[in-house]
């Protein structure tokens, strides 16, 4: 058996282990409860003021601020990935940046190549 098929079948697919590795076991966890009243509070955030959707895409970055590439006389030493997709909230933070540009572009019929 090779290490992807290993990799894919138990703890991708969750065949062959004894314990489950479903979502809803993560979300027993402590801090869980926290993360998923903060979803619940961005989902249904409507983008109603110009201000405020301004202020949203000026705070929430377009591209992750800490992707890095430490050059040294133009060679690459060091690459730090995207570490944003790690962020349990993510997902939800780009969803309400979206909709604020959205906002800003068919409401106001702004330029939002500024925030892009």
């Amino acid at each position: 058996m090779n290490v992807t098929y290993y990799t894919v079948r138990n703890f991708v697919l969750g065949y062959g282990s004894s314990e489950s590795n479903s979502p809803s076991k993560w979300l027993k966890a402590p801090g869980a409860k926290i993360l998923q009243i903060l979803r619940y509070r961005l989902e249904p955030q409507e983008i109603s003021d110009r201000t405020f959707a301004h202020r949203l895409c000026r705070l929430i970055p377009a591209q992750c601020p800490f992707e890095r590439k430490i050059e040294f006389f133009g060679h690459i030493l060091l690459s730090i990935p995207p570490l944003c997709k790690l962020n349990p909230l993510y997902d939800d933070l780009m969803a309400l940046r979206f909709r604020a540009l959205c906002y800003l572009a068919e409401e106001w019929g702004e330029d939002i190549s500024q925030y892009c």
